[in-house]
């Protein structure tokens, strides 16, 4: 196994941060970083333990049988479908009401 292959893999784990795998001889993590391009607020809601899925190998350790892996990368939205799809959570909302809160502070300091 090297990085950059893609790899099918059955969740063995679900914690907060990510999702162990189990892939051959190997054992794997997806950080909940490397699940999705958009916020994830909980992976319960998109994997079940024993779903196959399919990854890219990021990094691998052969002395300890580990695997650290990507979702995200293996499985890419392209370009004008994440253009068109609105973020609820996030950064971006906060951004947008940003203006506001300055608005609102100076009005208050005044």
């Amino acid at each position: 196994m090297r990085q950059g292959d893609k790899v099918t893999c059955v969740i063995t784990g679900i914690r907060s941060y990510g999702i162990f795998v189990d892939c051959a001889n190997y054992v794997g993590l997806i950080h909940i970083s490397e699940i999705s391009d958009q916020f994830v607020s909980s992976i319960e809601d998109i994997f079940e333990v024993g779903d196959d899925i399919t990854s890219e190998v990021l990094d691998v350790d052969d002395t300890l049988q580990r695997l650290r892996l990507s979702y995200r990368r293996a499985h890419p939205v392209h370009p004008r479908i994440r253009k068109s799809v609105a973020i609820k959570k996030g950064f971006h909302p906060l951004s947008k009401a940003l203006s506001e809160w300055i608005l609102e502070t100076d009005k208050k300091q005044e």
